[in-house]
């Protein structure tokens, strides 16, 4: 993928996950036409996921050195 098309897919999931966060996405819509009504059903995606695609696509465009990884403690006994 080229850098203009990552930058647009980067700001596309952005979009979504912001949406997704806040409550602005909707799940489940209905409407009338002239015809009769219609249904349309969107699935909420797992934000953990879409979080984690958006840190690489930008550790790929290089706006963040790479993804952040986990932190491990490690506890010493003292004597």
């Amino acid at each position: 993928m080229d850098q203009t098309a990552l930058r647009t897919a980067l700001a596309n999931a952005q979009q979504v996950y912001l949406a997704l966060s806040t409550g602005g996405q909707a799940e489940s819509l209905s409407y009338t036409q002239g015809d009769g009504t219609r249904s349309v059903t969107y699935t909420r995606a797992n934000l953990a996921d879409l979080a984690a695609a958006i840190q690489l696509m930008q550790a790929q465009l290089g706006i963040v050195r790479s993804p952040r990884k986990a932190f491990r403690l490690t506890f010493t006994r003292r004597s």
